[in-house]
């Protein structure tokens, strides 16, 4: 008969624990020793006879032995895995009320299997339904350990709007999914109420999502945030880039700072001069600095969109500008920036002077000042300009020329680190 190595091997472990010897344990039932090295060698299985006695003396039980694993001494529950689901459905019934909404389009709430949205659009010809989905990268792990919950539930929802505005969207509604280890009631209640709150402050409705508890799996304390946007545009006034032309102005919006990207790079130069969290920079820590929530630009873009003022907008996120803007230049053309006209807020130049970073690698990993860049005709830069300038900074930073022999985006000129 052939001996199961589980079997052979589960006593021999069983005897270790015991702190027994071959010989001892061969004593105890009398028999040889060889015979005990047998059993743990797969080479035979005790008789019916020695197999309650081996039994007793390793602590186990028979059915054990000849399964090779112990039996578990008491019954399994969810919650002993770490999920309490009692605690979570109440927290949900809490959740409900963050996240309500006053949208007529929103035809359920929290409780369905999914969320319901009515899409009928009488002002939209051809509705186009334009979809992303989004996280705040390792931004989040400073917000969590550092006591910024709320505020990088805007940097989530802010980035997200952002990338469907570009394309000339109205943003509709988001889903959220938050993971963690354990569902601490008043993080999760900050949480919702940043994502809520930031979705409103962009025109559109938070209308549920996930609440994933994964104990053992995610690190105690930790919350992963991702949230997926739903956005609405007329098929016909779609902006992809498309009608940008030769002679467009390029305007920068301008960030307050990193927005949501180079954080990798913040963090190490931050584990590296751990000092530098609480220095001063314009009157506030780099702390502070650093984690303003992205900036929000739908407000300072919808009626330009709608007026069909824009030909072209990229954000500027990871890949910084030459990254983001050849996304939307057409073949034969090219972006000329120039980089000396870039106000460059004074957190880059902390950064770049305390990590002693190259320009080419400031340029490559932050926005260094651009949040935003939008592609006019040259007869309506002035009438963009002035409206953009009623919410944040804006102006001209460079043109689209023809021919792209060096590339799609071309810099001149050098950024300039003096104070702005």
């Amino acid at each position: 008969m052939h001996v199961s190595k589980k079997t052979a091997d589960f006593i021999a472990a069983k005897r270790r624990q015991k702190g027994l010897t071959q010989q001892q344990v061969a004593e105890k039932l009398n028999v040889t020793f060889q015979a005990v090295s047998k059993w743990e060698s797969a080479a035979a299985y005790p008789n019916t006879e020695l197999l309650l006695p081996l039994a007793d003396i390793l602590g186990t039980t028979a059915d054990d032995i000849l399964r090779g694993k112990e039996s578990l001494k008491h019954a399994l529950s969810y919650g002993e895995a770490g999920v309490d689901v009692n605690y979570t459905d109440s927290l949900k019934k809490e959740m409900a009320g963050l996240i309500s909404s006053k949208d007529p389009r929103v035809l359920n709430g929290v409780g369905p299997f999914a969320s319901l949205y009515d899409f009928d659009f009488k002002d939209i010809r051809r509705p186009v339904l334009v979809l992303k989905a989004e996280e705040p990268g390792s931004k989040q792990k400073i917000a969590m350990e550092c006591g910024f919950v709320e505020s990088i539930c805007h940097d989530m929802i802010n980035h997200l709007v952002n990338d469907i505005i570009v394309m000339g969207a109205r943003p509709l509604a988001v889903l959220d999914t938050i993971v963690c280890s354990v569902a601490e009631k008043e993080t999760i209640k900050a949480i919702i109420k940043g994502i809520s709150d930031a979705c409103a402050q962009n025109g559109c409705s938070l209308v549920g999502g996930e609440t994933s508890v994964q104990p053992n799996v995610v690190e105690r304390g930790t919350y992963i945030l991702s949230a997926t946007i739903a956005g609405v545009a007329d098929r016909e006034n779609i902006i992809d880039g498309s009608a940008i032309g030769e002679g467009n102005i390029l305007l920068a919006a301008a960030s307050n700072g990193p927005h949501t990207n180079g954080y990798s790079l913040i963090r190490l130069l931050m584990q590296e001069m751990p000092q530098l969290k609480n220095e001063k920079i314009g009157g506030e820590t780099f702390l502070n600095a650093v984690m303003k929530p992205h900036t929000p630009y739908y407000k300072a873009v919808k009626d330009l969109t709608e007026a069909k003022k824009i030909t072209g907008m990229a954000h500027i996120t990871g890949g910084g500008i030459e990254g983001n803007l050849k996304r939307i230049i057409p073949e034969g053309l090219s972006a000329r920036i120039d980089l000396a006209k870039i106000k460059i807020p004074d957190i880059f130049t902390f950064i770049k002077g305390n990590g002693n970073i190259a320009d080419a690698e400031m340029l490559g990993t932050f926005n260094c000042g651009v949040g935003l860049i939008i592609a006019v005709s040259p007869q309506n830069a002035d009438f963009v300009k002035r409206h953009v300038l009623r919410f944040y900074d804006c102006y001209e930073i460079g043109e689209v020329a023809g021919g792209a022999g060096d590339g799609k985006v071309v810099f001149q000129n050098c950024l300039n680190w003096r104070k702005n």
